[in-house]
């Protein structure tokens, strides 16, 4: 399955270790969100309007106790809807 075919709620996965890109202010800017396999859900699809082309894909990933963190924007790129 690709990207394409997911719908909000559905399991995906990070291929790319996720940091703090500052959007979350309670988090030290560079902190790690997410690790490479960490699993998540997809919360939202959409676009950022400074980059309309691309789908910025909203995602609440698992922490080590399984509780879902906070939204973060990722691109594609960085997920999978497969386990690495």
């Amino acid at each position: 399955m690709n990207l394409k075919q997911l719908q909000p709620g559905d399991t995906i996965y990070a291929i790319e270790p996720i940091h703090n890109d500052g959007g979350i202010p309670q988090l030290p800017e560079k902190a790690l969100l997410a690790e490479i396999g960490t699993r998540g859900v997809l919360i939202e699809i959409g676009h950022l309007e400074e980059a309309p082309e691309r789908q910025v894909y909203l995602v609440r990933f698992e922490d080590a106790q399984l509780n879902l963190g906070p939204p973060i924007g990722c691109w594609a790129e960085e997920l999978s809807a497969e386990a690495p």
